[in-house]
């Protein structure tokens, strides 16, 4: 089994959820295309995938693809960057 990889904005993006109120658990060890990361944010819980934002053509998993495909939650958000996190944060305000 191999060490699940992380993406360099990882901690960047998890640090800026946490700057906005938000409580993170960082979940990318799981792996089996489970989300990298379980937020509470304003009374709701919520999945995200983290890709990093500098690589061109970042792509999902075949099991990442199939967890996003067949969960019956929320949506899983994809955060790429900073500005995403911010940007969703605003229209959850």
């Amino acid at each position: 089994m191999r060490a699940a990889r992380v993406d360099n904005n990882h901690k960047q993006i998890i640090d800026t959820l946490r700057s906005i109120g938000a409580s993170v658990k960082s979940t990318h060890a799981i792996g089996q295309g489970f989300p990298d990361a379980v937020i509470g944010f304003r009374g709701a819980t919520y999945l995200a995938e983290i890709k990093d934002g500098q690589v061109i053509g970042w792509k999902f998993t075949p099991h990442q693809k199939r967890f996003i495909a067949t969960w019956n939650g929320s949506p899983v958000l994809i955060f790429t960057c900073v500005d995403d996190v911010l940007t969703w944060a605003r229209s959850h305000a």
